[in-house]
């Protein structure tokens, strides 16, 4: 049997991921370690995954730096390697600059929808868990209890049922029990919203609890009581679960936000005036270029683009 053991402990497949891939690009491998990191890939699906987010991640960062002509110089025997930690090192001071959330919401999860992908999973018991774009997830089942953790972004829950082991999900410093099938949980800074679309649950925060119906909406922030449930349109509030962005009289800040979740790079509203404006519409998730051009034309804004990753609105 072969040994994969690289030399590291790591928390996860993540963690053993990122060293494999600064230990690929540093230099060539021995044979004995081409074998160990191959072994580790073919060991769990889940190594597999994480190496190849990690290598995805990693090559749009390295995209973006721009290039430059080739110098002479006389060629060393260290160059190579020098090369390779100075591609290393930009590219990893690249994600700390425009990605470091992005990386450490990654680097902490299970499952994980990156910009501008959602994705749909079933879970060990048969749950299925459905992320929006930008989304992170951990998971804690345990025997008596099924925890998980919503890390960033919004995610939609069908829990199948298992009245020895309660479905909990844990964010923004509070808990939503699944009193019986479906509901969506989103995370906004320090706040969650929970949107039920069928039966119950009940949202434990700040020392309280409150019992939020099928079609109703509740939210909470750490050490504060979640608000009394409010009736919603579900349909409208779960619309990204259809490609859809559904906004009404909401700021433009807010907008670009969300918009943010579907596309790489920023957008940004200079002017308080300007990101005070209201947006009313229904976009497409999946093509956030032409959702762009149409705020700006029913705001009557136009965008400066510093660079396609960087783009400016202004009134």
């Amino acid at each position: 049997m072969t040994d994969y053991n690289d030399g590291f402990e790591h928390d996860s497949p993540r963690s053993a991921a990122v060293n494999w891939w600064i230990r690929l690009r540093a230099g060539a491998l021995s044979a004995s370690e081409k074998a160990a990191f191959e072994a580790w890939r073919a060991a769990d699906p889940a190594n597999a995954a994480a190496f190849d987010d990690m290598a995805e991640m990693c090559g749009f960062v390295e995209s973006l730096a721009p290039n430059r002509p080739a110098e002479r110089r006389p060629p060393t025997t260290k160059r190579p390697l020098l090369a390779g930690a100075m591609t290393i090192a930009a590219a990893l001071g690249l994600v700390a600059f425009i990605g470091l959330d992005d990386l450490s919401a990654w680097l902490r999860s299970d499952i994980y929808a990156g910009v501008g992908d959602r994705k749909s999973v079933t879970l060990e018991d048969g749950s299925r868990v459905e992320l929006d774009a930008r989304s992170a997830i951990s998971l804690h089942f345990e025997a008596g209890r099924r925890r998980l953790t919503l890390l960033e972004g919004e995610a939609w829950f069908q829990v199948a049922p298992d009245a020895a082991r309660p479905f909990v999900v844990e964010a923004a410093g509070g808990a939503v029990t699944a009193l019986g099938t479906a509901f969506d949980v989103a995370v906004d800074k320090n706040e969650a919203r929970v949107t039920v679309t069928e039966h119950r649950v009940e949202v434990a925060s700040g020392g309280g609890a409150v019992i939020v119906e099928e079609g109703a909406q509740s939210a909470f922030a750490a050490d504060h009581a979640a608000r009394a449930p409010e009736s919603v349109d579900v349909k409208r509030a779960t619309a990204w679960r259809r490609g859809k962005l559904i906004f009404e009289n909401r700021p433009l800040s807010e907008v670009l936000a969300a918009l943010g979740r579907h596309r790489r790079g920023y957008v940004y509203c200079l002017g308080g005036a300007s990101c005070a404006r209201r947006v009313t519409g229904v976009f497409d998730a999946e093509d956030p270029a032409q959702t762009l051009r149409e705020i700006e034309a029913f705001l009557g804004l136009r965008a400066f683009h510093v660079t396609d990753y960087l783009i400016l609105l202004h009134g």
